[in-house]
C-alpha cells in the first residue's frame, strides 16, 4: 500500500491525485515511505494546507519525484501518544509565509481513508478525543470555580486552558481524573525558538497561547492539587506547563508547596516538567518530596540543544546533572524529546542519546512531536547537513534493543504505573 498526494485548493477543499504516491520528509529531503510504515490517521488527527508550498510526490507510471502543481501541500496534525516518521514533504515557494507552531507529519490517501506514517508510542488514553466531555468539562469548571473563588491558578485553568485552549490537562483536571497542571512561573531562563507562549513581536510567527502573568503563592498551589491527589484515579500532579516559563525559577515556592502537599497527602505522584537548568534546585525539591522529573530537549548534542534553546545562565551540563540528581533520590526520570525526523534518527544523534542514557540512567523517553516550521527551524539552527539518517522505526528499536528497561511513551505516567506493571492501560 502506498498512498496518493493530497492538495489543497486554498478554500479549504482537500483533494487526493491519484498521478502520484505521497512522499515523506526527513531533515531537508524527500523519501519513498515504505509501506509497513502508514497506519490510519487516528481519531483527534487533523489536515493542514500548507500555503506558498507544493507537495513532492512519486509519479505512479515513471517512479520519479515532482511537484503537484495542482494545489497547496497537506500535512497531518496527529495526536498526542503517536510519534510521527516523517514530515510531510514539499517545496516551498519564496514567499511562503512560515508556518506556526504545530506538528506536520506527511499524510496521504488510500481507499477511503486517510494514512500517515505513525507509530502509537504509548498505551495511554488520557488525551484522546472520544475520552473528552465538554458537558463535564464546563460542569468541573463552574463547580471547581465556586469551590476556589480565590484561587488565582483555577481561574487561570479554566478560563484561560479548559475553554479557551481546550489543553488537555487542563480538560482532565475539570473531569476530576489523572494529570492536574500547577503553571508556576511566568519568567524563563531559556530563549527556546519554539516557544508556544512568548515570541518576541519582530517574528514570523506567534505564540499559540498567552504565558501565565502572576506568581502562584504556595498556599494557592497546595488548596486545589490535595484534594486532587486524594479523590482523582491514578493521580499525578505537575508544575511545568506550556502556558507559562520554567518553574526552576520560582522553585522556594515549589518546595514549600511540596513539603506542604505531603502534610495533607501521601497518594499519588509529584511532577516536574521543566528544561532542568537548576540541578541544585532540583535536589532541594527531590529532599522536599518530588517523585518525577521530565526535561525538554530537541537534541541530546549540545551544539543543536543551545543555539535551539539559546539558554541564560545555565549549560548543557546542567540538564545531565538535574537527571542525575533525581535518579540519586530514586525518583522517576524523562526525557520530552522533540522529535525531528532527519534530525532525530541521525547517527550523530543516536550517539548522543546513547550517551544521555548511559550518564543519566534514564527511565524514559517521551518521544513528542515537534511544533514547528521545519524549514524555519533548520535554517535557524543552520543545519545544511544533518549526516547519515536511520529512520525513526530503526532508531527506536536499536535504542529499545540496547535499553531495555527504558520505557518509550507521551505521558508522565502515575505511581501505579512506575511501581507496578509499566505496559498495562491505565487510563482506562
Amino acid at each position: 500500500m502506498t498512498p496518493y498526494i493530497l492538495y489543497s485548493d486554498g478554500e479549504g477543499n482537500i483533494f487526493e491525485d491519484t498521478s502520484l504516491h505521497v512522499t515523506g520528509r526527513s531533515g531537508w529531503d524527500a523519501w519513498p515511505i515504505d509501506a509497513s510504515e502508514w497506519i490510519e490517521l487516528p481519531q483527534g488527527g487533523s489536515l493542514y494546507e500548507l500555503p506558498g508550498r507544493r507537495g513532492i510526490g512519486i509519479n505512479v507510471e515513471t517512479g520519479e519525484m515532482m511537484l503537484c502543481e495542482k494545489g497547496w501541500a497537506v500535512a497531518a496534525f496527529i495526536p498526542p501518544a503517536h510519534t510521527g516518521a516523517y514530515i510531510a514533504a514539499y517545496e516551498t515557494m519564496p514567499d511562503a509565509p512560515t508556518l506556526p507552531l504545530f506538528c506536520y507529519t506527511a499524510v496521504g490517501w488510500w481507499e477511503g481513508k486517510f494514512y500517515v506514517p505513525a507509530i502509537r508510542i504509548e498505551s495511554d488514553i488520557r488525551q484522546e478525543n472520544a475520552g473528552f466531555d465538554d458537558k463535564k468539562v464546563k460542569e468541573g469548571v463552574q463547580a471547581l470555580m465556586n469551590a476556589y473563588p480565590h484561587n488565582r491558578l483555577v481561574q487561570h485553568l479554566a478560563q484561560n486552558c479548559a475553554l479557551t485552549y481546550h489543553c488537555p490537562a487542563a480538560r482532565n483536571y475539570f473531569m476530576g481524573r489523572w494529570e492536574c497542571p500547577i503553571p508556576s512561573s511566568p519568567a524563563c531562563n531559556a530563549n527556546c525558538i519554539g516557544c508556544i507562549s512568548f515570541q518576541p513581536e519582530e517574528e514570523t510567527i506567534v505564540s499559540t497561547q498567552d504565558r501565565l502573568r502572576f506568581k502562584p503563592t504556595a498556599e494557592e498551589i497546595v488548596e486545589y492539587t490535595v484534594p486532587h491527589l486524594e479523590q482523582a484515579p491514578f493521580p499525578i500532579v505537575s508544575f511545568g506547563q506550556g502556558c507559562e516559563g520554567e518553574p526552576l525559577l520560582m522553585w522556594e515556592t515549589l518546595r514549600e508547596s511540596i513539603k506542604e502537599i505531603r502534610k495533607h497527602t501521601p497518594k499519588g505522584s509529584i511532577n516536574i516538567n521543566t528544561n532542568g537548568s537548576k540541578p541544585d534546585a532540583v535536589r532541594a525539591l527531590c529532599e522536599a518530596g518530588l517523585n518525577s522529573i521530565r526535561v525538554s530537549l530537541n537534541s541530546a548534542q549540545e551544539q543543536w540543544y543551545t543555539p535551539y534553546y539559546r539558554p541564560n545562565n545555565y549549560h548543557f551540563s546542567d540538564i545531565v546533572e538535574s537527571l542525575k540528581v533525581v535518579r540519586s533520590f530514586g525518583g522517576w526520570t524523562s526525557i520530552n524529546y522533540f522529535v525531528f525526523p532527519g534530525l532525530t534518527d541521525s547517527v550523530a544523534e543516536y550517539e548522543a542519546l546513547r550517551q544521555l542514557i548511559i550518564d543519566t540512567d534514564l527511565n524514559m523517553i517521551q518521544w513528542r512531536n515537534f511544533n514547528i516550521d521545519p524549514d524555519w527551524y533548520l535554517g535557524k539552527l543552520n543545519i545544511a547537513d544533518p549526516g547519515e539518517c536511520l529512520g525513526m522505526k530503526q532508531l527506536m528499536e536499536l535504542i529499545h534493543e540496547e535499553f531495555p528497561n527504558v520505557k518509550f511513551g507521551y505521558f508522565n505516567p502515575p505511581m501505579e504505573r512506575i511501581q507496578g506493571d509499566y505496559e498495562k492501560d491505565f487510563a482506562h
